[in-house]
């Protein structure tokens, strides 16, 4: 499908106009027109009139195989006579999106709960605003004019804000810490909707080892500068990949390393290790964990489907995930989180309903509820005409069944993100029982501290500790990269480092 743009030449504004018909068609293209276009689906049309006073937005949008045309205005005084070009132009793409926004609604009949909104961290904006000392009602009504994030979401978004202050109340003022991501490159097998970095561990034995070669040299270099700066760290957590699929010696020895090279590890507020394959989980695994007192794991169904299962490539069986699930309990794991994925191929209401049915014979402390994205590079996204998956109003019903079962069974939403692709332009909750949240999802979520990544793929996410302006950095996804350069990028990771604490004053 073809958008074909006109009235405006500002390159600027074709990104949110894309980003937007993104969210009600599959496949759209937003153009330029010129006398080379031939055939379009729609023509959008934009005029802007700026006055000295304030500015008008027109925007049309006709339909050329119906004729349908929809036709929407804004007309706005400028917040002061002294605006920079720069607030001038957001303003004026705000109200652009908006317009462009009302006009698919009506045109499709599609009600955007969300809005135009299309960050994959809402709950940011209504952090910034409590920061600012915003009264609630008053952030409440900026997010629905600026955004047009409708009631139930902006309720989604207050609770999870609670939530979050509850467990962690000084989560604003721990911008002089750090969490650590650990990132394990290494699965039993790929799923088809995965872009993480991962491989699968079969036949690689000596990739495990080189690659844990340069990773215990990480965690002793960023371990020995946290220490000589006197910087604590508040999370750590183990992803991948799946970070149980190496061996239980060699998580032992990479623990061990943790302890030795970390500071204070026993004063660090939670170590998670995603266990999610049960495939890769075993009673000597479990031991290791216990030793180092790591009793937050994560063990991912997806789904309790088993022709589910073997469609997206996870081949560990159903049973296998319910067994593994009391195996760690018996081992002292207190504090699990499980995956559902709503929307996989060829599920619907029903299937979900059967999974929800399986969960609440385990009750796990936690539940995240992901909805399918086709994320750009996936086998599913390369070959989507294979898998058939749900419309938007039963992926809707989906979610609300998913929010309603955690609620009647004393879960709390307390952390969400967004996707690109994602499917009904819906979202990821994670729940839990109050208590038992997840720390470190909440600080990667928020952005509100630097998060070190270490390992093949991980990414470093640095916080100014004053401005907040935020700078990425990322180890090389594949492992041969990876075990070539891990010095290069420790270092590089360290100069980073410096230059952000450089005016932090050092703990004695």
């Amino acid at each position: 499908m073809k958008m074909n743009l006109y009235g405006i030449n500002d390159e600027r504004l074709v990104r949110p106009l894309q980003l937007i018909a993104d969210l009600f068609y599959e496949e759209c293209e937003v153009q330029w027109a010129d006398e080379t276009t031939e055939e379009m689906d729609f023509s959008i049309t934009v005029d802007i009139q700026r006055e000295k006073t304030g500015f008008q937005v027109d925007v049309i949008l006709k339909n050329h195989k119906s004729g349908t045309k929809q036709t929407e205005s804004s007309a706005r005084d400028w917040p002061s006579q002294d605006l920079s070009d720069k607030d001038a132009f957001k303003l004026i793409k705000r109200e652009i999106s908006r317009c462009f926004l009302k006009t698919l609604q009506t045109e499709t009949g599609i009600v955007q709960k969300w809005g135009f909104l299309t960050g994959i961290r809402p709950t940011k904006l209504l952090h910034k605003e409590m920061q600012n000392g915003t009264p609630i009602q008053q952030a409440h009504q900026k997010l629905k004019e600026e955004y047009m994030i409708q009631d139930e979401k902006i309720d989604l978004m207050q609770q999870i804000v609670e939530r979050q202050l509850a467990m962690i109340p000084d989560l604003y003022s721990l911008k002089n810490e750090v969490s650590i991501y650990i990132g394990i490159p290494f699965c039993p097998t790929k799923c088809a909707y995965c872009t993480f970095p991962a491989y699968a561990i079969n036949g690689k034995q000596g990739k495990v080892d080189s690659f844990l070669g340069g990773l215990h040299f990480e965690i002793r270099k960023i371990g020995a500068w946290l220490k000589e700066k006197g910087i604590n760290i508040t999370t750590i957590y183990y992803g991948g990949g799946t970070p149980t699929s190496i061996t239980a010696e060699e998580m032992d020895l990479l623990y061990e390393e943790m302890y030795t090279s970390f500071p204070d590890v026993k004063n660090v507020r939670e170590i998670t290790v995603e266990a999610g394959r049960p495939d890769t989980i075993t009673p000597a695994k479990l031991e290791v964990l216990n030793k180092w007192n790591i009793d937050r794991i994560s063990i991912n169904p997806q789904s309790y489907t088993q022709e589910t299962l073997k469609a997206i490539g996870r081949h560990h069986t159903v049973e296998e995930t319910i067994e593994k699930f009391w195996i760690a309990r018996e081992h002292g794991m207190k504090n699990i989180n499980m995956d559902l994925i709503i929307g996989l191929p060829g599920e619907g209401t029903a299937e979900l309903a059967h999974s929800l049915e399986e969960t609440e014979k385990l009750m796990p402390e936690s539940l995240t509820v992901h909805t399918l994205s086709f994320k750009r590079a996936s086998e599913m996204t390369r070959h989507k005409s294979r898998y058939k998956v749900a419309d938007r109003p039963e992926v809707e019903r989906m979610m609300d069944m998913a929010s309603e079962w955690t609620k009647e069974h004393g879960y709390v939403p307390y952390y969400l993100y967004r996707q690109k692709n994602i499917l009904g332009n819906l979202e990821n909750v994670g729940y839990a029982f109050p208590g038992q949240e997840s720390l470190y999802n909440i600080m990667i979520m928020e952005e509100m501290q630097t998060i070190i990544g270490l390992g093949c793929g991980a990414s470093s996410k640095f916080v100014h500790p004053e401005t907040g302006k935020i700078t990425r950095f990322a180890n090389p996804k594949d492992p041969k990269s990876y075990n070539e350069g891990f010095e290069h990028y420790t270092d590089e990771k360290i100069k980073i480092l410096e230059e952000l604490f450089s005016s932090v004053p050092a703990k004695k």
